[in-house]
């Protein structure tokens, strides 16, 4: 075991979004987000086979829905999107760095 700081080492994302797998076992994949001003391509929509649940620890950002939502997050706001929503990055803050925590997890048979 070994203990993780999450806003420890940030990597400078100002060129692209960086994405770091930070634990995870068959289907359960999670990872840490780090974010400076990117959005989603106009034409970029994620559609993905796992439920994502996503708190946004530090920053901000809006996700987009091809519904016509916005949802606004600030640190401490936590969205579960599920599976198959077909949704965007429409903005994240330009002035500083945004933290995003995301657990990726399948859909089950109840």
């Amino acid at each position: 075991m070994q203990v993780q700081n999450l806003f420890s080492a940030l990597p400078d994302a100002r060129a692209a979004e960086v994405f770091e797998r930070l634990a995870g076992e068959g289907d359960v994949e999670i990872e840490r987000i780090v974010s400076h001003g990117q959005s989603s391509p106009e034409s970029g929509w994620y559609d993905q086979p796992r439920h994502e649940w996503v708190m946004l620890l530090q920053g901000r950002a809006c996700l987009g829905f091809d519904d016509g939502r916005e949802v606004e997050l600030a640190p401490g706001d936590a969205l579960d999107i599920p599976a198959h929503t077909r949704h965007r990055v429409s903005w994240t803050a330009t002035d500083q760095t945004t933290v995003w925590l995301a657990v990726h997890y399948p859909m089950c048979d109840r």
